[in-house]
């Protein structure tokens, strides 16, 4: 078997930033609260608990609890009427899988992960998944990597994130990965996180099993 792959879900493989963005911003708004021109890419990787807080640090009149829920909610809403796959995810997952064991470490809630990858049918294709709502810190700390390499039997220093934003980069980097970056084109990462990676591919289609073994 070679080295495990394990992704980040919202921008690699579903194309899911912008929707947060619409739906949080909305729910900003209608609730009180006043939306940054650094709020969206502080919110990228942080855990449910974590960007609910900073939300209600906004000026939204709601508990963080009934933050999450709320905007959870509106989420699974949206994914109920179709996922935004990203290009290329079905077949990418499907081609490093032949090989390899896959993880999944999402700063999305475990409701949404479930509802994607049974929708998409993407979920038979893993082996560990993890939210960073099961672990102490979400991105850029490494906790839910860390996580996703223990639920695989794995080393982490053996294995390969693919991630795009910053906090996923920093976050892969920071558990000992080696990291393959797939920049969203509307998010792109920081030019220190971007450093992080050993690897960067415009597109998914260019993540190949050779790409990984070639990182080894």
């Amino acid at each position: 078997m070679s080295r495990p792959v394990v992704f980040d879900l919202d921008g690699v493989l579903v194309d899911s930033e912008p929707v947060w963005e619409e739906v949080r911003r909305a729910y900003v708004a209608a609730h009180g609260g006043t939306w940054l021109p650094e709020t969206q890419s502080r919110l990228m990787g942080m855990s449910t608990s974590e960007w609910a807080a900073y939300l209600a640090e906004l000026g939204v009149r709601r508990s963080p609890d009934e933050i999450a829920a709320g905007v959870v909610g509106l989420m699974a809403e949206r994914y109920r009427h179709g996922v935004p796959l990203m290009p290329g995810a079905k077949e990418a997952v499907a081609r490093l899988a032949e090989h390899r064991p896959l993880g999944l470490a999402s700063s999305s809630p475990r409701a949404l992960i479930d509802v994607v990858l049974d929708a998409t049918g993407l979920g038979a294709f893993f082996s560990a998944t993890v939210s960073t709502e099961e672990v102490a810190y979400g991105k850029p700390a490494p906790d839910g990597y860390l996580e996703a390499a223990r639920r695989l039997g794995a080393d982490p220093r053996g294995c390969v994130a693919v991630e795009d934003s910053s906090n996923g980069l920093r976050s892969a980097a920071a558990a000992g990965m080696r990291v393959i970056a797939v920049p969203h084109p509307r998010y792109p990462p920081a030019p220190d996180a971007l450093e992080l990676a050993a690897a960067v591919v415009p597109a998914l289609g260019d993540l190949t099993p050779v790409l990984v073994d070639r990182l080894a």
